[in-house]
């Protein structure tokens, strides 16, 4: 079995439960309130600027030129690519990208961003693949179930673009990218490895539910800078 199989098989309960929440459930139907998307957009695009410096540590951390780029174009990704959906939106929302910088992180996404980026001072490259492998992975697998659910009225959907982006074929690549790359990465690892690299892989899934549910909760406070 593959190391990527096995941490599957770590969260697939958690991962279960991405898919009946009510802030996925809604955004497959075209339901979910947009003052509610908004929050998670700013949100969002504040944890991927957080993100990238994970990467950014794998370059630092990285034993070869080969990774080093690889790290490169996953904070590249994440700063240019993965926020161009989000800019859109907001923009429609009334929230341009620099205001959005402006707004309080919330406790959620402060720490969950606190805690990958803790995992990359402290840990080697493998350890940085675990807490940011969740995010992507996860994404990909809640857009192809999204897309599945409800691809034949899309067409109406507010969130048509937001879920084709996770669903598509250039993200599907990026993913199998770092699958083979985890795969190749922890092919030799010792029983405690292994044991720490899944306890950090099942907390990132468990971050990434909490950030489910802070995003549909109602907003204590308006944003402010």
């Amino acid at each position: 079995m593959k190391f990527t199989d096995c941490l599957f098989e770590e969260v697939k309960d958690i991962w279960e439960s991405y898919l009946n929440h009510p802030f996925v459930r809604e955004i497959g139907e075209g339901t979910l309130p947009k003052d509610k998307f908004k929050r998670y957009l700013i949100q969002d695009y504040l944890y991927l600027k957080e993100f990238a410096k994970v990467f950014a540590m794998g370059v630092i951390k990285a034993d070869t030129v080969k990774e080093m780029k690889f790290f490169n174009k996953a904070a590249k990704g994440s700063m240019e690519d993965e926020t161009a959906i989000h800019v859109e939106y907001m923009k429609k929302l009334g929230v341009p990208p620099i205001e959005a910088e402006k707004c309080k992180y919330e406790l959620v996404s402060s720490s969950y961003t606190s805690y990958m980026q803790a995992v990359s001072l402290t840990g080697g490259v493998k350890e940085i693949v675990m807490a940011t492998l969740p995010c992507n992975w996860s994404y990909n697998y809640i857009g192809h179930y999204l897309y599945e659910t409800y691809k034949d009225n899309l067409d109406n959907n507010y969130y048509k673009e937001w879920i084709e982006m996770y669903a598509d074929q250039e993200f599907d690549d990026v993913l199998i990218d770092w699958l083979e790359y985890t795969n190749e990465l922890c092919k030799d690892l010792t029983e405690d490895e292994t044991k720490k690299l899944k306890e950090i892989f099942v907390k990132s899934s468990l971050y990434e539910l909490d950030f489910w549910n802070m995003a549909y909760e109602e907003a204590k406070k308006k944003c402010q800078a």
